[in-house]
Formats: structure tokens, sequence, C-alpha cells
């Protein structure tokens, strides 16, 4: 089969849709199909363009036997509102001509990646140019996720964002999306159910796993034993409601034996760290290596996964996925009922959004008993290993993509 990819991220980076993007490619690649991705340079989580790829703007390469052509975007310094969406337009634009131009080689899957939604016009229409199935995958609900957060303001702009998504949406072969909620919400903006599909994001299961002994990254830290951590390992966006974590940290300042451990790079690094400066129990660590993750995700006694109130159900952390895999139970801060309290509820603890108190109990109950940790831990393991390994899940898309509807 061959498949063309388009996605604004393509980059082996331990987090975000970048690594979803380039596992993807890589994993159909390795099992015997054709693969071709039209990419922006790597930018993210940085916010900006890696300098070995800032010249020439256009280029072709190969990464794990997958062709790639990168096209260039515009990357604000201070991502956010209006700035976003021209940031994302300037790569649908500038990867137009070379989307068009794949249409010679006669993909079978046109395989769009979202966000960036703007980019849904430029994969259909090659698709509809040389006859290829048109599908659609939804990371996020871009313009609900606008909506919510204020971002698209007016009751009739926001009502002409939702109909033209809905009539995008409409227009594609297949549309899928990370869970069952947001599938649900396909229906609801008028996705026929016969071509909607639930692709989790998957977990590297053999990569990832509970650590036989003590983290590398303990002594190189130089925690002294019997100091817990608290881990937040991902982008520091806005979405995520990160500001609970500096809240907490100062709450728990009487006990020595926590140290709060955020790990990443984004738009509320410098708020974080300003935070981190006043508070000893809370340190900032920059994007760790891919080959590392394991290592990263076994130092943490307790994973942290703040989420704000706006993006519940329109978005399910990616991050999750490696959270479960590393044997560690998930304090998530979401409400009960939605998809992502729904998972973290059997193998971890689930709080109000926003609400550091409720953060701070679910922490203490867990850092004062090691027997809760251990089995809310073997289920998260469990989780992944029976509903998240990578092959399992993309060996069901490929099958789906083939033309399975069985899967």
């Amino acid at each position: 089969m061959k498949i063309l990819i388009c996605s604004a991220n393509f980059a082996p980076e331990p987090t975000g849709i970048g690594k979803y993007s380039g596992e993807m490619a890589a994993w159909l690649a390795a099992n015997g199909h054709e693969v071709r991705v039209v990419a922006a340079p790597p930018y993210y989580p940085a916010w900006r363009v890696d300098p070995a790829y800032r010249w020439p703007l256009w280029r072709h390469e190969t990464w794990q036997g997958v062709r790639v052509w990168r096209a260039p975007l515009w990357v604000p310094r201070q991502p956010g509102g209006l700035k976003r969406v021209l940031h994302l337009a300037t790569f649908a634009l500038n990867s137009l001509p070379v989307m068009l131009r794949q249409a010679a080689w006669r993909p079978d899957v046109v395989f769009t990646v979202a966000p960036a939604l703007v980019c849904a016009p430029a994969g259909w229409l090659t698709a509809r140019l040389c006859g290829a199935q048109a599908w659609l995958h939804i990371q996020d609900f871009e313009v609900d996720v606008a909506l919510q957060m204020g971002l698209l303001k007016g009751p009739g702009l926001a009502r002409l964002a939702l109909a033209l998504e809905s009539w995008l949406l409409r227009r594609f072969d297949g549309v899928s999306t990370i869970s069952r909620r947001m599938r649900d919400r396909l229906l609801r903006k008028g996705v026929p159910e016969a071509r909607t599909a639930l692709f989790v994001n998957w977990a590297d299961v053999q990569g990832v796993r509970p650590l036989a002994g003590p983290s590398p990254y303990r002594a190189e830290l130089g925690l002294a034993d019997g100091v817990r951590v608290a881990l937040f390992s991902g982008t520091l966006g806005a979405k995520q409601g990160l500001s609970v974590i500096p809240e907490a940290a100062r709450l728990m300042a009487h006990r020595q034996d926590l140290l709060f451990l955020v790990c990443g790079h984004g738009p509320m690094q410098a708020e974080l760290q300003a935070a981190a400066r006043e508070l000893p129990n809370l340190r900032l660590l920059p994007l760790q290596p891919l080959e590392r993750l394991g290592d990263l995700l076994g130092l943490a006694d307790v994973h942290l996964l703040p989420q704000s109130l706006e993006a519940e159900d329109l978005v399910l952390p990616s991050k999750l996925t490696g959270m479960l895999a590393s044997g560690r139970p998930v304090v998530a801060t979401c409400r009960t009922g939605t998809e992502l309290g729904d998972v973290v509820s059997g193998c971890g603890r689930v709080v109000a959004p926003g609400d550091a108190p409720a953060l701070v109990a679910a922490l203490n109950e867990l850092l004062d008993d090691a027997a809760l940790r251990e089995a809310l831990g073997r289920r998260a393991r469990d989780h992944a290993e029976q509903h998240l390994a990578r092959d399992a899940v993309l060996g069901r898309m490929a099958k789906r993509l083939m033309g399975d509807t069985a899967t």
C-alpha cells in the first residue's frame, strides 16, 4: 500500500504529534508499505525552527525508510490566538504545491493529521486528483478548543467556523480520532458513523516499561534516598493547566521527601521557571532525548497529568500512554466522567481541574502508601499492554486503511 501522510509536525521527539506521525510512518514503512510524508521543518516544542533546517526552505530527505518533503512555515515567538492560526496557515499554503505534486505518485491513501486542520483541504484535493482514499485523523478538535478558550470571539464567527469544519469533515472518506468521546463528537458534527474510526494513541510497551531498579536520573539529579518524585513530562502549553503544579508545590513545601519535577519546553516555560526560583521543591528539566524516555518516566513515583477544564474531551493527552507503560500511578486534573477520568480512575486519582488542595490530598495519599502506588502502577501497566500496544494499534489502523471495516 502506498500512503502519503501530511503532518505539520513530524519529528522523533519524545512527546507530541510529531512523535505520533513519525512512529506511524516508520512502522508502516517497516511493515512493507511505501510511505511518503509532507511536513514542516522540526520546530516543536521549542517553537523555533531547528537550525539545521533553516536553509534550504524546501528540502527532501529519507528517514527510517520514509521519504520526507519539508515545506517552510512561519513560527511565532509567542504562539497563541491569531498568531497560531497564521502559523499553521503558512504551512498549509507552502505545502500545497508539494502535496499536489505527490498525486503523480498515485498513493492509495492520503492521510492528513490534524492539527493542522487547515491542511485538510490539500489532503482531500490531492486524494481526489489521484483517486486515493482521503483520510483525516483528528488529534484534537482545534475549532472547539479555540472557542472554549476564547481564541475565537463572537457568535457569528463561532457559527461560521463550526459550519466550515463540519462541511470539511464530511468530505473525507474516513475520519479517525483518539478516544470514544471524540468519536462521538465527530458524529455530532455530521460525519456518518461508517466513515469514522478509533485510532488510539499507542504506547511503546517494549521501550517504556517498569524499571527493575532506580532510574539513573536519581543519581544525575542528586536526589537523596527517600525523596519521591511527582513528574510532569510534556509540552508546557496553556491547555495543560500547568499552573496547578507550582500551587501544589507551595502547599507541600513542608514535605522534604517530595520533589515536583517538570520536564519539557513550551509557552509556559518562563512562568514555571519563575516559580521554580522561589520554590526549592520544584525543578525544571529541558526536553530529554527519546532514547532516555523509559528512564525519565521510571523516575516518577507519581505522574502528574494536569489538563484545563476547557480542553476536556476535546483532546486526550498523548503523554498518558507513556505514563501508563512506565507502571506508575497517575494523578490527573480532570472531571470524572470524561474519557481521561475514566482511564486514570483505574490506575491513579482524578481531581478537579485547577484544584491544588485536591491535588495535594491525592499526592499525600499516594506518597504515604507504597503498596497503593504499586497496585495502581500494575493496573496502569496492564492497561497499556492490553489496550495501547503499538503493534496492535497500528496493525488495526493499517487494516482499516486497506479497507477492512471490521477493525
